[in-house]
């Protein structure tokens, strides 16, 4: 009943600036966190960053000083700004949701960086 719907990818330029955004529909009870993976074609699906529900963030090292992540709670939606954009960071950005020892995940939003 809990589906995720992501938005916001696209390609930009190196040191570009891009916004995904992933919003939670459905019944959904005792939301721990959200957060977002990504993967590119051959590479591990690599966790980027998350969020509690009580705020506190925590980022992949390669994306600390570049990468926010936020939320509205009451929107069930979580965003990451992106910043600074590398060709590296090129992959699909999967959103996610923990609740109730379950992970939801969305449908993967391409995200992608030319050089």
């Amino acid at each position: 009943q809990v589906q995720l719907l992501e938005s916001g990818g696209g390609l930009v330029q190196a040191g570009g600036s891009l916004r995904v955004s992933c919003s939670a529909s459905g019944t959904i009870f005792s939301i721990n966190s959200m957060g977002w993976h990504r993967q590119a074609p051959g590479k591990q699906r690599e966790r980027v960053a998350f969020i509690l529900t009580g705020g506190a963030t925590n980022y992949v090292e390669s994306v600390k000083g570049r990468f926010t992540i936020s939320r509205d709670n009451a929107k069930n939606t979580v965003y990451l700004q992106m910043n600074s954009l590398q060709p590296e960071d090129t992959g699909i950005y999967y959103c996610y949701l923990a609740a109730l020892g379950r992970i939801y995940w969305g449908q993967g939003t391409q995200v992608t960086v030319s050089s």
